[in-house]
């Protein structure tokens, strides 16, 4: 089991989900996108996000179930 991620991750994360179709299962294609998509700075929120995104994908969940 993984640490609960904070609200603001969880936030921007499905903001991100409806608005870029983008996203993959692949961390580093999504982080990359996080990055564009983003004016976040911080190398270590931006990679929480991407992991967030990427953790949802992988498990299947629909951008209307968030």
């Amino acid at each position: 089991m993984g640490t609960v991620k904070p609200t603001y991750i969880k936030k921007l994360a499905k903001q991100l989900l409806r608005g870029v179709p983008d996203f993959t299962d692949d961390f580093d294609v999504n982080k990359k996108i996080v990055e564009e998509y983003t004016n976040i700075e911080s190398k270590g929120i931006r990679n929480r996000i991407a992991g967030y995104i990427t953790h949802k994908k992988k498990g299947k969940v629909s951008v209307s179930e968030l």
